[in-house]
C-alpha cells in the first residue's frame, strides 16, 4: 500500500528502475510512493550506483529488529536535544555518509565527517568519535589526517588541552580555494604541454582548450568563494545602544 513499508519486490523495482536510468520520481510514480521515499531508500543503500535490492532488503530487515530489541535496563540511549528522533537522526547520517561517499570520499571518511556536522557543536575528540562510531582510534587517526589534507576539517586544544576535530562554514570556503588551486596547476602544466607538442597540433589544441576552460571556470569559483565568504558568513553586527 502507498505510504506502508517497502516490500522486496518493490525493492527489485527500484534496483530496474535505476539500471535503466530513470529519475527517482518516475520510480516513484510506477510504484505509487512518494519520491522522498525511493530518494531515502536509495541514497542509504549504496546510492545509484550500488544499490542493490536483496541487500537493502536484509539491511533493512536488520535495522527492524535492531529497534524491536529491547535494550538492557540502564543501557537507553541519551534523549536527544531540539525534539530530535534518535532512529531520525541515525538515518540522517546515514544518507549523509553516502552523499559524501558519492562525492568521491571513501567510507571511514564520509562516517567521519558526517559526524562532525551532525554534532551541534561541530567538534569531536578522538575519544568520542571511536565512541559514536565504534571503530578503533588508529581509524579515526587515518580518516582525520585525509580530511585535513582535503582542508576539510582542522583540529584545535580546547581548555583541557585534549585535540579536538573541527568543522565550521570556513572550511568549505578553504576546500574550494585548494580546488581552485588545484586547478591552476592542471592549466600550467597543461599551456607546458602546448609548447612541447606544437601549437596548432590537434594535442596542442586540445590541451588550450583544457587550460582555458579551466582557468574560466578557476575564476570564476573563486570569485564566487569570496562573495559567498562575505555575504553568507558575516556573523550580524551586535545593536549599538540607543542614545540617551
Amino acid at each position: 500500500m502507498p505510504g506502508g513499508r517497502l516490500t522486496q519486490q518493490d525493492r527489485q523495482q527500484i534496483a530496474l528502475g535505476l539500471a535503466d536510468g530513470l529519475a527517482y520520481a518516475e520510480i516513484a510514480r510506477g510504484l505509487d510512493r512518494p519520491t522522498s521515499t525511493i530518494t531515502r531508500e536509495v541514497m542509504r543503500n549504496g546510492g545509484p550506483t550500488a544499490y542493490r535490492a536483496e541487500l537493502a532488503h536484509r539491511a533493512t530487515e536488520r535495522r527492524a529488529h535492531r529497534r524491536t530489541q529491547t535494550p538492557p535496563p540502564g543501557s537507553q540511549a541519551p534523549s536527544q536535544p531540539h525534539g530530535r528522533e534518535a532512529e531520525a537522526v541515525r538515518e540522517y547520517e546515514e544518507t549523509l555518509t553516502t552523499v559524501f561517499m558519492q562525492s568521491g570520499l571513501p567510507k571511514m571518511m564520509a562516517r567521519v565527517l558526517a559526524c562532525l556536522y551532525t554534532t551541534d557543536a561541530g567538534s569531536l575528540t578522538t575519544a568520542e568519535l571511536v565512541q559514536r562510531l565504534q571503530v578503533s582510534p588508529a581509524s579515526i587517526s587515518k580518516a582525520i589526517t585525509f580530511l585535513e589534507s582535503q582542508d576539510l576539517v582542522r583540529r584545535r586544544r580546547d581548555e583541557r588541552r585534549r585535540e579536538r576535530y573541527v568543522v565550521d562554514d570556513e572550511l568549505w570556503y578553504q576546500s574550494m580555494i585548494a580546488s581552485a588551486q588545484a586547478n591552476n596547476r592542471v592549466v600550467e602544466t597543461a599551456r607546458q604541454g602546448v609548447g612541447v607538442l606544437g601549437p596548432g597540433s590537434p594535442a596542442a589544441t586540445r590541451l588550450e582548450n583544457i587550460a582555458r576552460f579551466l582557468d574560466f571556470v578557476t575564476e570564476t569559483l573563486i570569485r564566487a568563494a569570496d562573495q559567498a565568504r562575505e555575504v553568507l558568513h558575516t556573523k550580524p553586527a551586535a545593536p549599538e545602544p540607543d542614545d540617551q
